[in-house]
């Protein structure tokens, strides 16, 4: 019988109670598609930080290391110092493990609602693939004169031909087994030599991808383009900052960044992949059953993808859409159910094999399967 180690960081506020519920829906998957999982649960947030002073050390990297993936909760706490958490952690693991890609779908299943007028879900089923490791997230910067009036700060940019490629390869590879199209977002009039290597690696690597069409648009314009027009887009290649702006924005045509799912990619096989809902912590609603766990199970669902489990992914990936539609509100207490229901929800639908048309979670098991 297939076996996956999944180390499971369920977090703080929120991420206990939506990781419960991933974790229930995986169980369904495991008794529907014959695949048993080990999981090890890790103590890491920042009821762990402010308790022990502890953020990612290289003991728990090495230990990390040894699983097949990551299942990730939530961090964040208004007792942390900002940044903290968010460099300590969440950008320490990215780069500890080479999660060189964050994966993030932008798609309106049938029956959920968006503030978008007229969107349908046949418009809106497009990928974002975010470099995750370098950009403006590198953390590198300086600052002088402090608190006065003269105080200068630098932030550095970094892109390599090598991180750009891995991420650009990877998006290639995925709109391969998807519609065929491309597009990098950029900003290639102003940000001139970063945006000339991007272009320039889309372009080789695109030899290698015949049967791909590839276009451009600039981050401006996509942030015009994606609520109006999203069906324009298949697969968007990006750099980290640009790619964190408007997956957000992409979130909001999907019904809100309570169903928005995401994926840390690691694509050498030497290391995990880490999967997570992209709403954070939430502590305003922490313990009161009004979290939507649908960001969670999609996570769970590109997990299983990423691990080659293709069946089980789509089959989360339908039921999850099946109990969304039938909310009537993606949060709070509106949703009609807790937290934990909507987990059971889900869970007791994962066994009617819910079909899910062209299935980003499934296209990943035959891009990423080890």
């Amino acid at each position: 019988m297939r076996s996956h180690s999944i180390a499971v960081l369920p977090g703080d506020g929120v991420g206990p109670e939506v990781t419960a519920a991933a974790l229930e829906v995986l169980d369904a998957a495991q008794d529907a598609f014959g695949f048993t999982t080990e999981r090890t649960d890790v103590p890491l947030g920042a009821e762990h930080y402010l308790r022990t002073g502890e953020l990612l050390t290289p003991d728990l990297v090495e230990r990390l290391r040894a699983h097949d993936a990551i299942l990730f909760g939530a961090i964040g706490s208004p007792q942390a110092p900002p940044g903290v958490l968010e460099r300590g952690i969440i950008l320490a693991l990215r780069g500890a493990m080479q999660q060189a890609v964050n994966l993030r779908p932008v798609r309106l299943y049938p029956g959920v609602p968006t503030p978008v007028a007229g969107l349908t879900p046949q418009r809106c089923d497009l990928v974002v693939v975010r470099e995750n490791t370098e950009g403006s997230y590198v953390a590198e910067g300086s600052a002088v004169h402090r608190g006065t009036s003269a105080w200068t700060a630098v932030q550095e940019s970094v892109n390599t031909w090598y991180a750009v490629e891995r991420a650009v390869d990877f998006a290639f590879r995925l709109a391969s087994v998807r519609r065929g199209r491309l597009t990098l977002c950029h900003k290639t009039n102003v940000l001139v030599e970063a945006g000339a290597l991007w272009s320039a690696v889309v372009e080789e690597v695109g030899r290698r991808y015949p049967d791909v069409e590839t276009d451009y648009v600039h981050v401006d314009a996509m942030c015009m383009h994606l609520p109006v027009s999203p069906e324009r887009f298949d697969v968007v290649v990006t750099d980290n900052l640009f790619g964190d702006i408007v997956t957000d924005l992409g979130a909001v045509l999907q019904g809100g960044l309570g169903v928005a799912a995401s994926g840390n990619l690691h694509l050498g096989g030497r290391a995990p992949s880490m999967f997570e809902p992209v709403h954070g912590s939430a502590p305003d609603i922490a313990g009161r059953g009004w979290a939507n766990p649908a960001g969670a199970c999609l996570s769970l669902a590109m997990m299983l993808g990423h691990l080659g489990e293709g069946e089980a992914a789509a089959a989360v990936e339908g039921a999850t859409a099946q109990v969304l539609a039938e909310l009537p509100a993606l949060a709070g207490a509106g949703m009609g159910a807790s937290t934990g229901e909507l987990g059971g929800r889900i869970a007791a639908a994962v066994a009617q094999r819910p079909a899910v048309e062209n299935s980003l979670m499934s296209q990943l098991a035959q891009v990423m399967s080890p």
